[in-house]
């Protein structure tokens, strides 16, 4: 296994914990950049919502989710540094290939690629990041790498909408694209794996860190199963308005590309940064208390998301909509740094790549393959009752998963006092 030499182990942990950061950034930019260029395309390429749907979800999910897995043993078994590095260059060539795209079935095809590179990112780095940082930290560590959801998911929305309405759509593809591959030798210089801890005390199925091992480590521990779908459902929603959302922006509130790319941008850099850095802060801070608090701050969170959510798909004045979707933007994504720190705490260091690609297994193939392509065809659904208003109400019904997220985190929490792994650092 290459765990590092002592020259390796040098780098300082804010300077690993900022190259994450930027490439995870990257990675939700290429993510994201579809969801802002959905009316061009859809134009261009003539797609309904429902294909638009399949593009922001499946095509993009069914191998990200999938291949994470393998790609996630593969690092914890070799070097999570270097499974990054190439990720990020595989990711974001098939990023500047759906410039290229002629019709949908191009276009798919390309996310496709776009997620087989993305799966062997996120998991590795969960696990970086918690080699660097000790537990009592970790949450919030965690906290900043997720601030790439926003800022990658913002930058993405702001780019591709200027780009498209003042060169073309296809522009924005290949500018981003690129991009992420001018930053891949920089970040392998500067990231190095580091010799991992081991568990405090041996426990039955530590010893074996591999894939089968892990998985059946995970499947005998039920606030595995309750986070990994409370996640799940969250994310189903999330991903749904996250995606969704500049299509309601233009069509119901009547705001053209470059204001709903302004709008957007800015709701997700605002709420997003606060609600990530708020959720690990509370994370790391009650959970030292009670571990049970890793499962409850998310729970809270949702709950208290869902009313404020719907108030803000009703409103007709977008000032006003804008002031109402940004306190739950901010509580809808509180659940990352504590849930995520959680994770890594059910198996011993050596399987945290592991344990974490098993987690977005469930998380994205059910939340981000499931939730986009579900409101988009929920919206062809209810056209013929509510015309050009139907995404609004398909958004709307769809806020019970965040009540179903919230109950699933809330019976986690109690469970993972139980579950812990308590590691020397």
């Amino acid at each position: 296994m290459a765990t590092g030499t002592a020259r390796d182990t040098a780098a300082r942990p804010g300077v690993v914990l900022a190259m994450l950061l930027a490439v995870y950034i990257f990675n939700w930019i290429d993510r994201q950049i579809l969801a802002i260029l959905a009316a061009p395309i859809q134009a261009d390429l003539d797609l309904t919502d429902g294909e638009m749907g399949l593009l922001g979800g499946i095509s993009f999910a069914l191998l990200y989710s999938t291949l994470a897995v393998p790609l996630a043993a593969l690092a914890d078994r070799t070097s999570r540094s270097w499974v990054i590095t190439v990720s990020l260059v595989v990711w974001s060539g098939f990023t500047a290939l759906c410039g290229l795209a002629q019709g949908f079935w191009q276009i798919f095809f390309a996310r496709l690629g776009v997620g087989v590179g993305e799966a062997g990112g996120v998991a590795p780095s969960y696990a970086v990041i918690s080699d660097y940082f000790p537990s009592e930290k970790r949450a919030r560590a965690l906290s900043v790498y997720a601030l790439g959801v926003p800022v990658g998911s913002a930058a993405g929305v702001l780019a591709g909408g200027y780009i498209a309405a003042t060169v073309d759509w296809r522009i924005a593809f290949f500018t981003v694209g690129l991009a992420g591959i001018v930053l891949a030798p920089l970040f392998k210089a500067l990231v190095r794996d580091k010799p991992r801890a081991v568990p405090a005390q041996a426990s039955p199925g530590l010893a074996d860190h591999g894939l089968a091992a892990t998985a059946r480590l995970l499947a005998r521990k039920p606030s595995f199963w309750l986070l990994s779908f409370g996640g799940a459902a969250s994310s189903m929603l999330g991903y749904g308005i996250a995606f969704w959302l500049p299509s309601l922006l233009q069509r119901s509130f009547g705001l053209d590309l470059v204001e709903t790319s302004q709008y957007f941008g800015a709701l997700l850099l605002l709420g997003g940064v606060a609600g990530i850095l708020a959720g690990g802060w509370l994370g790391d801070r009650l959970g030292a208390r009670n571990k049970a608090w890793y499962g409850y701050v998310p729970a809270i969170a949702f709950v208290a998301a869902t009313p404020l959510f719907a108030l803000g798909i009703v409103a007709e004045d977008t000032a006003l909509s804008f002031v109402l979707f940004l306190l739950p933007q901010a509580l809808a994504y509180i659940w990352l740094g504590p849930v995520l720190s959680a994770i890594q705490h059910l198996v011993a260091p050596p399987a945290r790549a592991t344990a974490s690609a098993l987690f977005l297994l469930i998380n994205n193939l059910i939340g981000l393959g499931g939730g986009i392509y579900a409101l988009g065809a929920f919206s062809e659904f209810l056209m013929p009752i509510y015309g050009n208003e139907a995404l609004r109400y398909s958004m709307l019904y769809s806020l019970v998963l965040y009540l179903v997220a919230g109950l699933l985190m809330a019976l986690a929490g109690p469970r993972l006092r139980r579950d812990w792994v308590t590691e020397i650092t």
